[in-house]
């Protein structure tokens, strides 16, 4: 039926005008079940995208989304969700923080890629099986334009940082960036580059630690800061944290005579320990490993901390800070008393390395991954 046709059938009905919502000459549509927004940054040979989710539908605990690429695109990692690839098809799968999606509800993610030739952006998105996007997402609609607004996405890798996924590793052992060694001594725990097990792509870094002192191995790059640096990286290992002291990350602090800051576990809770004095954050009171955190085993985390040359130390697993991994210069009570007892701590980290010291007991496999180390908060 003609416009004006339809506009006088409604007067005769004793309907408004005004009732009539017109965009572009025709009837506005219900909203679609779910609206996916898809905004690639594109360079030679690779991009990052930043994807939106609306869920217009019933409430969901968890959620998927799924596309299919066209062309060459392979997904090498995420952020924010769990991109995984199989031959064209990509599936989304949430993290725990970002789950729960309620009617009208939104979340982002974000994922980095490689391409050949054409880099078409997918058109068949959907949520837990149900197609999305069937009007245009937009957020500002006029008959003359359409602009959508996507916030920036952490995760990304930042303007001067460094960041590597280890999908350009060609060797058996970890190059480029990075050496393999220890400090002190090693003995028979191995590093290695892993094509069967990774966060997003298809390589990680393994770690095979041994217990016994002697087994240290770590792979390590130096790294420069002028105020704070940032370190976020995806960790998966197959055996809890032991009782004793280990370590799954080494930073040499050239302001304490080259002695290190280091990141790991005891207790089988997450534990920073410094090599010079032996001071351990949270204390090993059990008021003080209730206030760390268990590192789970057989999935990735996503682990980031932030040493600042001020004297703070912070400490996220999987976006969730851990109280008892924290020093901001106020004494909490089985927390910090250790650490604050030397005055003037000022860390100037030199290096980064990643991989396993044990103490006595404990042995694990673990794997790396989509490692970024910035000077500003990074994200999962």
């Amino acid at each position: 039926m003609p416009r004006l046709s339809r506009v006088l059938a409604a007067l005769l009905a004793g309907v408004s005008v005004g009732a009539l919502v017109l965009v572009g000459g025709n009837s506005a549509a219900a909203a679609p079940a779910c609206v996916v927004t898809y905004e690639p940054n594109q360079w030679q040979g690779g991009f990052t995208a930043n994807v939106g989710v609306t869920n217009n539908g019933a409430p969901v605990t968890s959620w998927t989304v799924t596309w299919t690429y066209a062309g060459s695109q392979q997904v090498t990692s995420g952020w924010n969700a769990d991109v995984r690839q199989t031959g064209k098809q990509v599936t989304a799968k949430n993290v725990a923080h970002n789950g729960a999606l309620a009617t009208g509800g939104s979340t982002q993610f974000g994922f980095q890629a490689t391409f050949s030739g054409t880099n078409d952006a997918p058109v068949d998105f959907a949520l837990n099986g149900v197609a999305c996007n069937d009007r245009p997402p937009t957020t500002t609609t006029t008959t003359t334009t359409t602009t959508t607004t996507t916030p920036p996405q952490p995760g990304t890798c930042p303007t001067g940082a460094v960041c590597d996924d280890f999908e350009r590793q060609t060797g058996t052992s970890p190059g480029g960036l990075w050496t393999v060694g220890a400090a002190n001594c090693t003995g028979t725990g191995t590093v290695s580059v892993d094509t069967a097990v990774a966060h997003g792509g298809s390589r990680s870094v393994r770690v095979d630690g041994k217990a016994g002192y002697c087994n240290h191995v770590f792979f390590g790059t130096s790294v420069t800061t002028s105020g704070v640096l940032r370190v976020r990286y995806y960790l998966r290992h197959t055996t809890a944290l032991p009782m004793s002291h280990v370590t799954t990350a080494a930073l040499k602090d050239s302001a304490d005579n080259g002695r290190d800051l280091r990141f790991g576990g005891q207790n089988q809770a997450l534990q920073w320990n410094r090599e010079s004095d032996d001071a351990t954050l949270p204390a090993q009171s059990p008021a003080g490993v209730a206030q760390s955190a268990p590192l789970p085993v057989d999935r990735w985390n996503c682990v980031e901390f932030e040493v600042d040359r001020a004297g703070g130390l912070r400490t996220w697993l999987d976006s969730r800070e851990i109280a008892g991994l924290v020093v901001d210069g106020v004494p909490t009570p089985d927390v910090d008393q250790q650490w604050l007892a030397r005055s003037g701590w000022r860390p100037a980290p030199v290096d980064l390395r990643l991989g396993w010291e044990s103490y006595g007991e404990g042995a694990d496999t673990l794997w790396f991954d989509d490692v970024v180390i910035s000077g500003s908060p990074i994200g999962c």
